[in-house]
């Protein structure tokens, strides 16, 4: 019965997270705007269809991902 009891007190502990700074915040929510943007341009302006204009801005959504993460990694590996 101890067992229960201990995991039972450590689930009561906060749990420290990473902060995260206001220009990450500002960052993503700029490239979130950017890829709706982009979505539109392509959609209304270009008029490329839905389809395509979802496509391609969910393409450079991935990148952008894929870009920060790659990014992130090289940070992290200098520490």
């Amino acid at each position: 019965m101890s067992v229960d009891h201990e995991v039972a007190a450590a689930e009561d502990e906060p749990v420290p997270g990473i902060a995260v700074t206001t220009a990450t915040v500002v960052g993503y929510g700029l490239a979130a705007a950017v890829l709706v943007g982009w979505f539109l341009y392509g959609w209304l302006v270009q008029q490329q269809g839905f389809v395509a204009s979802v496509g391609e801005s969910a393409g450079a959504g991935f990148a952008l991902l894929l870009a920060v993460s790659v990014v992130g990694t090289m940070r992290r590996s200098r520490r």
